[in-house]
Parts: C-alpha cells; sequence; structure tokens
C-alpha cells in the first residue's frame, strides 16, 4: 500500500499539534501575570525621599475597567470598511480622503508612486511581512504627509515592527484622529522617555496628560512603578479602590512588590495574604508570596504555598519547593525597571486574551525597549503569531538567546510549529533539530521531531527517535504508537505497523484517525477484511465530514469489489476534498470498473492538474495511455 505524502503530513500536523496545544501558555511569563503567577524579578529596593501628598493627587490615573470580551479594544490597524478616525463609540470623524488621482502623483526617486507603495505596504502587512510593509509605508507617508490615512497607517506599521523611534516622530494628531492612534501615541512617548531614563520626565507625561481608552490599562499598570523610580512613593503606593477583578488584584500584586521594595514588609505580607485567600486570584499570586517568604526567611510558609500549587497540577514548581525546603538561594525581587516592563507585559496578556493581538504586540515591544528579557520576546512572538504577521513572530522568537536553554528550546518549538502550519516542513525540522540540541533530554520535542521527519519522508530517521530512550517507554502514550505505526507502515513493515496501531487503539478506541488507519491496512493487506472494514466505517461515522475518511470506506468497497457502493462514497470524498490527487484517481478508478470510462478518464487527467506524486502520476499516464487498466488491487488509500 502507498500512503500518500500529502496524508503523511497531515498525520505529523496532526501530531504537532495535539502536542504543543499548551506550548504557547507553558512558558514563563512577566511579573504581575495573572493568567498564571507573578514572577518576582531582581533588583535592590530604591530610597527616595516621598513627594505628594495622597489627599491633593493630580487625576494620574483614569480609573476603568478594561475592556470586557463584548467590547473589546479594536484592531490597531484599521481595515477598509474601518476608517481611520472611527472613535470609542463607532462614530467616523470627517477626515481627508486620499485622493484617488493627484495630478501628478506624487512619485519617490526611483518612480514609485504613493498609491504602489501604500498598496505595496498594506499587502505586505496582510501577508504577515511586517518589517517590509512598515518600511513602504513609511515612503508613501514621505511622499504624502498630509494624508492622516497613510500617518495612521504607517505609525501602527512601525509600531508592530518594533521602531518605536520613528512611530514616535510621526504619530497622529489633531482633529479627527482615533484614540485608538492617539492614546497610543501618548503612551508610547511615556515610555520612551522612561526607557530614555527620565523617569520624571515620563511621570509627567502620564500625570498631566493621562493616557486614555483603548490604551489607559497599560499605563494604569504602569504608573506606579514609574512614580516610584520618580521618587514619588505616595503616587507609587496609592490604595487601588473601586476596582475589582483582574485588574485590582494586579494592581494589588503589584503594591505588594513596591511595598516590599519600601521595606514595609508587613503591609506586603498583609497585601499578599488578601490575594492569596480570594479562591479566584489566589493561584495566581501564590508563587509571587512563596518568592516573598523565602526573602523574609520564612521557608516553612513558602513551602507551604508551593505545595498548594502543586497539589493543584503545577508540576513544574517541584525545583521551587526543594530550593526552599533545603535553603537556597531566594528568587530575588524585581527591580523598578522590570516592574514597568512587566506591567506592560501583563496589559498585554489581559488585552490578548480578548483578541487585541495588535495592541498586546505594542505593549511588548514597549516592554522589550524598557527592559529586554527572553521571556517577553516569547509572548511577543505568541501575540504577532495571532495577528497573523507570521515573518515578524519567527523574528521575535529567533532573538530569543541560547544562554537560557528552556526559553530557546520553546523559541525554537514555536517557530517549528509556525513552519509546519506554513507547510515549510523542512524548515521546521530545522528549528525542532536546535531545540533538542538546547534539551536533548525532551522527549516533547523528539517526538514532534519525528512527526516532521516523518512529513519530509523521513520514516527511518523518524523511527531512530520513536524507538528511541525517550519515546519508547512503557508507559508511552497513544500519540507516539500511532506515530510508530504510521512510520512503520510507510516503510512496508506491516506486521509492525498492525502491532503499534492495535495497540494505540487500545488506548484509545474510538480514535476515528486510529480506526481509520488500521482499518485500511487490515482490508488492503487482506489480513483482516471484515473487521477492517467495520473500523473504516465507525470512523466514518464518527467523522462523516473526513474526506479522507470517506475515501478510506470507498476505496475499502473497491477493494472488496463493491464497486457501486465504492462510487458512492468517493465521489462524496472528492466533494469534500476536491483538490485531492489519491482521492481523484480512486474515483477514476471505480468508474472504470462501473463502465463509466468517459468519467473515468476525465478523472485521471485531472488528477495530472492537481500535482501528484511522481509514482502516482506514472500510473495515471499508463491508464490515460490505454497501458493499463486499474487493478482491484489499487494504489493505496489515503490514510
Amino acid at each position: 500500500m502507498t500512503v500518500s505524502r500529502s496524508r503523511l503530513i497531515a498525520t505529523s500536523m496532526t501530531v504537532l499539534a495535539l502536542a504543543t496545544a499548551g506550548a504557547a501558555t507553558a512558558q514563563a511569563l512577566p511579573p504581575g501575570s495573572i493568567q498564571t503567577d507573578p514572577a518576582p524579578r531582581t533588583g535592590p529596593a530604591q530610597q527616595t525621599p516621598e513627594q505628594s501628598d495622597p489627599s491633593a493627587l493630580p487625576p494620574a490615573i483614569i480609573v476603568t475597567p478594561p475592556p470586557t470580551a463584548d467590547d473589546a479594544a479594536p484592531e490597531l490597524a484599521p481595515d477598509e470598511e474601518a476608517p481611520a478616525g472611527s472613535d470609542a463609540t463607532g462614530a467616523a470623524p470627517e477626515t481627508p480622503p486620499i485622493p484617488e488621482t493627484w495630478a501628478p502623483a506624487p512619485t519617490d526617486a526611483q518612480d514609485r508612486s504613493v498609491y504602489g507603495l501604500f498598496l505595496s505596504g498594506r499587502n505586505a502587512m496582510g501577508s504577515g511581512e511586517g518589517a517590509e510593509g512598515a518600511r513602504r509605508l513609511s515612503q508613501a507617508l514621505a511622499l504624502a504627509p498630509e494624508q492622516p490615512r497613510i500617518r495612521e497607517q504607517a505609525f501602527s506599521a512601525l509600531l508592530l515592527g518594533g521602531d518605536l523611534e520613528l512611530a514616535g516622530r510621526i504619530t497622529p494628531d489633531g482633529e479627527g484622529v482615533s484614540p485608538t492612534f492617539s492614546q497610543a501615541g501618548k503612551l508610547v512617548a511615556a515610555i520612551q522617555t522612561y526607557a530614555g531614563g527620565d523617569a520624571r520626565g515620563a511621570l509627567s507625561r502620564l500625570t498631566t496628560d493621562p493616557v486614555g481608552q483603548p490604551h489607559a490599562l497599560a499605563a494604569l499598570y504602569a504608573l506606579p512603578w514609574i512614580a516610584a523610580e520618580a521618587g514619588d512613593w505616595n503616587l507609587a503606593l496609592i490604595q487601588p479602590r473601586g476596582l475589582s477583578g483582574p485588574t485590582g488584584w494586579v494592581l494589588r500584586g503589584n503594591r505588594a512588590l513596591l511595598l516590599e521594595h519600601r521595606r514595609r514588609h508587613d503591609e506586603a505580607d498583609a497585601m499578599y495574604r488578601e490575594l492569596v485567600a480570594d479562591p479566584t486570584a489566589g493561584p495566581a499570586f501564590r508563587r509571587a508570596y512563596a518568592g516573598f517568604l523565602e526573602r523574609r526567611g520564612r521557608r516553612d510558609d513558602a513551602v507551604a504555598q508551593y505545595d498548594a500549587l502543586i497539589a493543584a497540577g503545577r508540576n513544574e514548581l517541584r525545583a521551587d519547593r526543594e530550593r526552599a525546603a533545603s535553603g537556597g538561594r531566594a528568587p530575588a525581587a524585581p527591580t523598578l525597571r522590570e516592574g514597568v516592563a512587566g506591567a506592560l507585559a501583563t496589559a498585554a496578556e489581559q488585552v490578548a486574551a480578548q483578541g487585541a493581538h495588535e495592541f498586546a504586540a505594542v505593549y511588548l515591544r514597549l516592554a522589550l525597549d524598557v527592559a529586554p528579557q527572553d521571556v517577553t520576546r516569547l509572548q511577543l512572538g505568541q501575540v504577532l503569531a495571532e495577528a497573523q504577521l507570521t515573518r515578524a513572530a519567527l523574528a521575535a522568537w529567533s532573538e530569543v538567546r541560547p544562554a537560557d536553554p528552556a526559553a530557546y528550546a520553546t523559541a525554537r518549538l514555536q517557530m517549528a510549529l509556525l513552519h509546519a502550519r506554513e507547510d515549510e516542513p523542512a524548515d521546521a525540522v530545522r528549528e525542532l533539530e536546535q531545540a533538542r540540541a538546547a534539551q536533548p533530554e525532551s522527549a516533547e520535542i523528539a517526538y514532534l521531531l519525528a512527526g516532521q521527519l516523518m512529513s519530509l519522508d523521513r520514516h527511518e530517521d523518524a523511527l531512530v527517535l520513536l524507538n528511541g530512550p525517550l519515546l519508547n517507554t512503557a508507559d508511552q502514550g497513544f500519540q507516539t504508537r500511532f506515530l510508530r505505526g504510521a512510520a512503520y507502515e510507510s516503510q512496508g513493515l506491516v506486521t509492525e505497523a498492525e502491532a503499534e496501531l492495535w495497540a494505540a487503539l487500545q488506548q484509545q478506541p474510538d480514535n476515528a484517525t486510529a480506526l481509520n488507519y488500521l482499518g485500511y491496512l487490515w482490508v488492503d493487506s487482506g489480513r483482516r477484511v471484515p473487521e477492517g472494514l467495520a473500523m473504516i466505517e465507525r470512523a466514518h461515522a464518527a467523522e462523516p465530514d473526513n474526506g479522507n475518511i470517506q475515501d478510506s470506506l470507498g476505496w475499502g468497497y473497491y477493494r472488496l469489489g463493491r464497486f457501486t457502493e465504492a462510487v458512492e462514497q468517493l465521489e462524496g470524498a472528492v466533494a469534500k476534498e476536491p483538490a485531492n490527487a489519491e482521492i481523484n484517481d480512486h474515483l477514476g478508478d471505480a468508474y472504470w470498473q462501473v463502465g463509466r470510462q468517459r468519467e473515468a478518464r476525465f478523472q485521471w487527467t485531472r488528477v495530472l492538474a492537481l500535482n501528484p506524486d511522481d509514482e502516482r502520476r506514472a500510473q495515471v499516464e499508463r491508464k490515460l495511455a490505454g497501458e493499463s487498466e486499474p487493478d482491484v488491487g489499487g494504489a493505496g488509500a489515503s490514510i
């Protein structure tokens, strides 16, 4: 039996997706995160004079909750149906449109028109080429600086691409500019001022002209840390009142860290105890509290916090527990600068959870400008990938350094997943090999690499991994068994394939893919024809919309000489998978057996236009030339 390469790619992609479904969230996140737990960062406390009178504070913090899932922030780059300048209520203020004609149209020194640069820039952004899109939109803006639409598009492209300095110079402003852009510009200006070493200047920007929606959340989280570095501890430690849910929790968690900076340890402890006592917020702050307790020398109390997390399934914290129990070096608290970066990363995490991935990318770019860290690069790559900015995501992950093997391996794994989704298996294999070099004892990486090797028809190399000590274990799961069975089948080792696929089915008896694979193996080899056909029928009943499974069912009927039933099923399979060369070939063979030769030739001719593999192309060409007729033995099915 010959297995189609396209089907093997689909199999390995399924394997990759199953094994990496949680990879993006398995990485550590910056401090202040409430999606996971806040991770303390290093740095000494800073002693500066208190300045503000809490009773006379300026309106520095816009105390409004973040958008809910129902009113999530709009995309940073508006589409053609959402004109630039739309305000938060959806109304579209009048802005000068891009003229339909210029007389003459502005062109640059290379005779490229503003039209071409603008459209090619938009196209590059839409295809995931963020850096190239930003470059072309900036060139278009240089030719038509009076056009607000071009300015807004260039501004957002530069922010997403990480060119914060140039973005700051072209911030859209004036009447009719959408708050999406104008408020982003204020946030960027404040954070860049801070990143340049002027904490007081940044604080002045945030307090004299506060950042409004839709970017108020990021400013709200960053403000206490910036105020602390500016020496305004009254503002830094102001009690967050009137805010509940995630926003209030984050502000309280950050206040606990800042209280620790001021050596007000009892107050910090009370704030942490209040947070961990909350049944919803508690798990997110236990780790930060445990780190605080370790720094205070209360190691038994820290171990109790780790035990609670481990009991809830956080097994990756066992090493932290052992460190606390054995008196190892406690994790250090974050510096004020790292606190600002962590605040921005937390805001990014929250808005990304609501689907505003481009907003999240901007906040993370700012966080990297303040305190470059690999964990932030991992997070940035993830949100850029979710925003369909594929090349930008790969670039972000590629900047993760091998000095931290775990972070480096995670980045390369994510890059591999993205390459696999783009049908770039060779690139996926390259990245997985780098991940494996960083973490050679990782069974997960070895498994993923085996799946991608199979998509390149490197079945022997895949079997070396699948039969190696990392994967061939007593407790190996369904996925490893199934992939090994598919690899054996691709090598023509039917007995070995049958044993592995049967073992996989014992673990997941109703898995449609495994039922289809083993069922067809039995039908095609003649080993257990009735049982195999029954398995395929079960798989088809479980997934009636799966064209590949329906092809196996039709081809099983064909192999049994039930040609009329085969035609019915194969026609349905072709309707679901019209571009699959193998299924079209099967339908042609079935038409031939029921006397519909003209339709058979049509299907075979169509196969040649669908990029079949060399073996199938040669078989089909012989059938069309009359040199051979389809045999009941067939050429294999889409398993």
